[in-house]
């Protein structure tokens, strides 16, 4: 009974999540938080590290960032997975083994899953030459009978970003 009148934003919840590159980005923040954390331990610690922290809480704040930026702005995904990747590959060099390697490795995950994350893309609508013409083969290879016909790809190709018609 609770369950399901809480159902219609459990749905809300999983289409906000299925469109954008939610995996990603959730690995892209913890790297973030793992690799900003590390360098702010107590402050006899800090003190004795000096300086060499703030490159540590810089990147960890960048790269929370980017991984912020993933989910609310999916558009930028690739810039966002490409530096993400950069950042938590400079971090093995520049912040404690980029948190121990566990927030490089992290962040290259994330960063890879930004990057290669797609929208889905919507429906295509019927094609309403073929419903007009019942005797049109449906077979998109042309036969050696039956002329090519350039509007039609034996692969159709289809771009969710609307570059390429």
């Amino acid at each position: 009974m609770l369950l399901s009148r809480h159902r219609p934003s459990w749905r809300g919840w999983r289409r906000w999540r299925r469109g954008r590159p939610f995996w990603g980005g959730l690995a892209a923040v913890a790297a973030g938080a793992w690799i900003c954390v590390l360098p702010l331990a107590p402050l006899k610690i800090m003190l004795q590290q000096g300086v060499a922290g703030i490159p540590s809480v810089l990147m960890g704040i960048v790269m929370i960032v980017l991984g912020l930026t993933a989910w609310f702005a999916p558009q930028q995904r690739t810039l966002a997975g490409v530096l993400t990747t950069l950042i938590a590959t400079a971090a093995l060099v520049l912040s404690n083994l980029g948190g121990f390697l566990i927030g490089t490795l992290l962040g290259i995950l994330g960063g890879g899953l930004i990057f290669a994350w797609q929208p889905y893309a919507a429906p295509r609508a019927p094609d309403t030459t073929e419903a007009a013409d019942p005797t049109a083969s449906r077979d998109p290879i042309p036969t050696r009978d039956a002329p090519a016909d350039p509007t039609r790809s034996p692969t159709p190709h289809h771009d969710s970003q609307g570059v390429q018609p």
